[in-house]
């Protein structure tokens, strides 16, 4: 048996689909909310009620499973990053070793070997060493900018603008969402693969804000401009938006690490090239809802 925690999540949803389609073992996902899950999947999965950060939730949850999707959801209301990743993995990770798991996928972040704290990357990675100390099998899909996160700005992007504290001509890695859950998936289906280890996913080519407003324009038919705020004013955004204090110094130190290069050190060593570009993502999932 898998399981799939955030199975309503826009990755732990993809997993999750990607896996039945796939066929094989069946299926277990947690659950604070059952009725949550569309119908047509409920009586195709095992459902566990709860939080999977409660221990006993995730020892319930852990019985007869051999493998297992791991994302904490990343409560932006949480005190801290420490508190959202590394703590709320903290119940899994003590019941590892007394259950039947044999491997994990994690979703983390780019950043092992940066040399100061990246707030989110920081605690992600943390959670990923703390979970490969337990002596399953681990990889950790550690992502370069998600072009997802755009799907937050659209209404701006209807008035033609878009915003980040980020320099317009800084040319950064970015994945989709629908790549790292195939990733996983394929990971989860196919367990030929043993020890601990980061997986980089980092997108099929860099880009600069400026390069995505261009291919924006394009798939929009209509001009977008992307605008460089300051990382006051992205604090203040995110506070007016219900982040947490701790969360949202942590968000700032994330940002601020790849505007300073923390995303781009592997920019030298092998990459592992997803497939999507910005441009089949905005066609296929940002056009319909910033244009339907």
């Amino acid at each position: 048996m898998i399981l799939v925690t955030t199975p309503t999540g826009d990755i732990g949803a993809r997993v999750m689909t990607r896996l039945l389609a796939h066929g094989g073992l069946p299926i277990r996902v947690i659950l604070r909310d059952p009725g949550k899950l569309p119908e047509a999947l409920r009586d195709r999965v095992d459902i566990i009620k709860g939080s999977h950060a409660d221990a006993g939730t995730i020892t319930a949850a852990l019985a007869g499973v051999y493998r297992v999707f791991w994302l904490p959801p990343g409560d932006p209301a949480a005190d801290s990053a420490k508190t959202a990743y590394v703590d709320f993995s903290r119940p899994f990770a003590e019941a590892l070793p007394a259950s039947d798991v044999t491997h994990v996928v994690g979703v983390s972040a780019l950043g092992r070997g940066w040399g100061r704290y990246a707030g989110l990357a920081s605690e992600s990675i943390e959670m990923d060493d703390m979970i490969g100390k337990t002596g399953v099998a681990y990889r950790a899909l550690a992502c370069g900018s998600l072009m997802d996160n755009l799907m937050r700005q659209t209404q701006p992007l209807r008035e033609g603008a878009f915003f980040a504290p980020t320099p317009a001509d800084l040319a950064l890695p970015h994945v989709a969402k629908s790549d790292v859950a195939a990733a996983a998936a394929r990971l989860l289906s196919r367990p030929d693969w043993d020890g601990v280890e980061d997986i980089a996913l980092q997108g099929p080519e860099d880009l600069t804000f400026t390069e995505i407003a261009d291919t924006l324009t394009d798939v929009l038919g209509r001009p977008v401009s992307f605008t460089e705020i300051s990382m006051e004013a992205f604090a203040d955004t995110l506070r007016a938006n219900g982040t947490s204090p701790g969360m949202t110094l942590d968000y700032v130190a994330m940002l601020t690490a790849k505007n300073d290069g923390m995303d781009t050190m592997l920019r030298n060593t092998p990459r592992h090239q997803t497939p999507t570009t910005l441009r089949d993502w905005a066609e296929a999932e940002l056009r319909p809802a910033v244009l339907g």
